[in-house]
């Protein structure tokens, strides 16, 4: 009896993407939010409100003063400390978010930041978070491998490597390798 090494290919190649799906859909999504850095922050939400207040002067201000002042604002201030980097400059840090006041020219901007859903999770999982899980990418990243050669194999004929597989796989090869020759610094 002959060996189907086609059908063992196509339902291994097949398995491995049930298997593999929601890690295709993690690093894909998570790998689109990465390279957008520069237009978002996938991993969280930052909102800025901007307040005027009237010039403080530094020696006015202690752990009572400061509360007093986040209770005139809406939402928990939780005060957690504060420092001053600048002679007219003061940093206070809340829960989830941090107070900067120009004391000079009586400003204040609260910058409050909470956890993006569903990127926050996905780009923590893109990022590695533990042991068994780089042990688990590291299988997956081999099994995208084997997908990616089986799936070579897996037409006959002229949309096989015979004629439409051979273009695009050739195609697909050469752009990356473009990509380094011209762009790479």
């Amino acid at each position: 009896m002959k060996f189907k090494w086609r059908k063992w290919n196509r339902a291994t190649h097949r398995d491995l993407g049930y298997f593999f799906v929601g890690m295709i859909i993690i690093y894909s999504v998570s790998g689109i939010a990465i390279n957008h850095l520069e237009a978002w922050n996938p991993n969280y939400i930052i909102k800025l409100e901007d307040h005027a207040i009237e010039p403080i002067q530094k020696e006015d201000v202690d752990k009572a003063f400061i509360e007093n002042m986040l209770a005139q604002y809406d939402g928990d201030l939780s005060y957690k400390n504060h420092y001053f980097p600048r002679p007219d400059l003061m940093k206070v840090f809340i829960k989830g978010g941090i107070v900067i006041v120009n004391m000079d020219l009586g400003f204040v901007t609260i910058e409050r930041t909470s956890k993006r859903p569903f990127f926050n999770q996905v780009n923590f999982l893109h990022y590695d978070p533990k042991k068994w899980w780089t042990l688990f990418s590291d299988i997956f990243a081999v099994a995208l491998v084997f997908m990616a050669i089986s799936g070579l194999f897996i037409l006959k004929g002229k949309n096989g490597l015979k004629w439409r597989g051979t273009i695009l796989t050739v195609a697909g090869l050469i752009l990356p390798i473009v990509f380094l020759l011209f762009f790479r610094k």
